[in-house]
């Protein structure tokens, strides 16, 4: 009766492998919001401290958020940006986390 049911029982580990090798991993994106508290120079300063961009990236960026509103500072994983999203909180920027538009 064991070897039925080992024949019957399905394999739930190759079930799932195949199910998260179908499905595309989701683009998450960190986005910074403009203020009335923070300058311009600060919130280059922390685009460069915290996620090392070159001057110019990180005065774009700058720029996006004074001009536009808001920036995208940084994609990938969910919990990578959940991450960088509380870093930016920590600095005192204000920051969400939002799945990437298709």
């Amino acid at each position: 009766m064991g070897i039925v049911s080992a024949l019957v029982a399905p394999d739930v580990t190759e079930d799932l492998e195949l199910l998260s090798a179908q499905e595309p991993q989701r683009v998450w994106q960190t986005l910074v919001w403009d203020d009335p508290v923070n300058l311009m120079n600060y919130v280059t300063h922390v685009f460069r401290t915290y996620f090392g961009y070159p001057k110019p990236v990180a005065e774009k960026l700058m720029l996006a958020v004074h001009n536009d509103g808001h920036a995208i500072v940084a994609e990938g994983a969910r919990e990578q940006m959940e991450l960088h999203a509380q870093a930016m909180h920590d600095y005192g920027l204000w920051a969400t986390v939002r799945q990437a538009p298709q």
